[in-house]
């Protein structure tokens, strides 16, 4: 039977549509693979990016008003502010664990979070304060947490007026999983029978795969006598 060509141009043209579709599908894919594969590990992007927009933080800025109306209990820690990091008056809100056992952070990323089951300001225990690092746009509170040294003063005022100074003694940067071994500590003082502060954030290159900060910075400090 003699191949009619004419008649078989539509299916020829669909056949050949077809192909070029999934090889254009094929190609994307395997850009995509090697794409991640190059940027396992580098350091993460402050513009928007399509594995960045699913986050869910806030980037609205807090205004002075916001701060100003902003109320907690009089034994609570309701601001926290570090001079050297032009932090001033970083409200801070009451956070506890997640189901998966994590501890929580603010929605917003100007904003700090106080674990709740951990000590008050000026009650001789240790507080935990955790916050952003950034999100898909802006960098966050603790975004440079990690420039903190011996010395370096951060201050927490109640929710009675009364603020308290802290003396950094220690800050290191820690691997996922270091950080994990050693969370407990975050949770005591560095120095027995003194009122600590401890902060914490993540810091360090972002791995695509993982979908988070390859590090944690933590902060150690004590209240000032």
């Amino acid at each position: 039977m003699k191949f009619n060509w004419r008649k078989n141009i539509p299916r020829i043209i669909w056949a050949i549509f077809i192909l070029a579709l999934l090889g254009c599908v094929a190609r994307i894919l395997i850009w995509e693979h090697f794409y991640y594969q190059e940027k396992e590990g580098s350091e993460r992007a402050t513009s928007v990016s399509v594995s960045e927009t699913t986050e869910d933080v806030d980037e609205t800025d807090v205004t002075d008003d916001d701060k100003n109306s902003y109320v907690v209990a009089a034994d609570r820690p309701r601001f926290l502010s570090i001079e050297k990091l032009g932090i001033d008056r970083a409200r801070v809100l009451p956070m506890g664990l997640s189901t998966s056992n994590q501890l929580q952070t603010p929605n917003n990323i100007f904003d700090v979070g106080w674990y709740t089951e951990s000590g008050k300001p000026g009650q001789g225990g240790t507080m935990l304060i955790d916050g952003h690092n950034g999100g898909p746009t802006k960098v966050g509170v603790f975004k440079n947490l990690p420039d903190l040294s011996f010395g370096d003063l951060i201050t927490v005022e109640r929710g009675d007026g009364q603020v308290f100074t802290y003396q950094v003694v220690e800050s290191e940067t820690l691997s996922i999983s270091e950080a994990n071994k050693q969370m407990s500590k975050m949770l005591q003082s560095p120095e027995e029978g003194r009122e600590s502060l401890s902060l914490i954030t993540c810091t360090g290159e972002w791995s695509q795969v993982q979908r988070t900060y390859l590090s944690r910075q933590f902060v150690r400090a004590v209240l000032q006598c």
